[in-house]
């Protein structure tokens, strides 16, 4: 039996049935854990990903990116990060198995390790590319924090300038050489810092996630424009670096200000696809559709909406696309950038 979430009864009030169900769907932003209290789904394993995957939209894949989960209970304090592998090459060698429906879950694995350790994260990355079977795909250590305490710092408390110390960038020369991806996790005013990580290291390809986190809470609350003024500039910017490609998504949480979650009933997909349509079409503008894909960000994004919604908003996105450039945005670029 799967999991509810603590809003199941709330996101029930908005159901739509899946838009062009046919068009083959990548999913390159997931998670997945057990007794996340913190989150409004504590339990996200195989059942409860079937059971959105398979609500209708055509999802062939998916890629699992670092949360947190599972790491281990001992050994030295780097290594423990494994466990969070080891467990989701499990969930992947289960749905590999075909048992579970065509849909191959974290068919891409992507894991964390502590790149301030420098030269020395070397033996942490070889230990998970080795736990990953043959999944594993890259790193993400996220540097999101902003100075307004309203903005929730990462778990990790990266602090400020994360991406622009000498002991992270030592350790971030190791990703390349092992032909690993870095997930750069940042809010909208440490995109600059990300443009500068790239341009330092042009041969490490970089997944900007979530638009950079464009934040609409605390100080920044009631100034949307000002706020997607600043982004469009350093987002252009970004766009500059032919090693870094964005996920287009992640920006139903809290965080970024929309306060879906506290209205009577959830949006629809278009009342969403309205409300962001900007960050989306200008992203895919300035990148193209050879360096975007559409991401979930499940189970955090349940917050706001099912996933049979979310993935509707983004088919009412690209309504007027090509079909070439929605395959692109939908399942091949994530496909080629993961190595699916």
């Amino acid at each position: 039996m799967t999991a509810r979430s603590k809003n199941h009864d709330w996101l029930a009030l908005t159901v739509e049935a899946p838009l062009d169900p046919d068009l083959p769907i990548c999913d390159p932003h997931h998670h997945l854990w057990d007794q996340n209290t913190a989150r409004v789904v504590p339990r996200y394993l195989l059942d409860e990903i079937l059971q959105d995957v398979g609500a209708g939209h055509n999802v062939v894949s998916t890629v699992f990116i670092e949360c947190g989960a599972m790491y281990k209970a001992d050994g030295p304090e780097a290594l423990r990060v494994v466990g969070e592998t080891e467990f989701v090459n499990g969930i992947a060698a289960m749905s590999a198995s075909g048992m579970y429906g065509k849909t191959r879950i974290a068919a891409g694995i992507v894991g964390t390790a502590d790149l301030r350790f420098g030269d020395a994260v070397g033996a942490v990355l070889d230990a998970q590319i080795a736990a990953g079977g043959g999944r594993f795909r890259g790193i993400r250590r996220a540097a999101a924090w902003d100075a307004d305490p309203a903005a929730p710092k990462h778990r990790t408390n990266p602090g400020p300038g994360l991406f622009q110390r000498d002991e992270f960038r030592k350790g971030f020369a190791q990703l390349a050489r092992r032909g690993l991806t870095f997930e750069a996790w940042c809010y909208h005013r440490q995109i600059p810092e990300t443009t500068a990580l790239a341009r330092a290291f042009p041969d490490t390809t970089i997944i900007l996630n979530h638009f950079g986190g464009p934040v609409g809470v605390g100080g920044y609350a009631g100034k949307a424009e000002e706020v997607y003024a600043e982004w469009c500039r350093s987002i252009t910017e970004l766009a500059g670096c032919p090693n870094v490609v964005a996920k287009l998504g992640g920006i139903n949480m809290e965080v970024n200000g929309f306060g879906w979650h506290e209205r009577p009933k959830p949006p629809s997909s278009q009342a969403l696809a309205e409300a962001t349509r900007h960050y989306y079409e200008f992203t895919i503008e300035k990148f193209g559709a050879d360096r975007c894909m559409f991401e979930s960000n499940f189970p955090v994004d349940a917050v706001t909406c099912s996933y049979t919604v979310l993935w509707n908003s983004f088919k009412r996105l690209t309504s007027g696309c090509s079909a070439a450039d929605k395959a692109k945005l939908f399942h091949d670029t994530a496909a080629r950038v993961y190595r699916l």
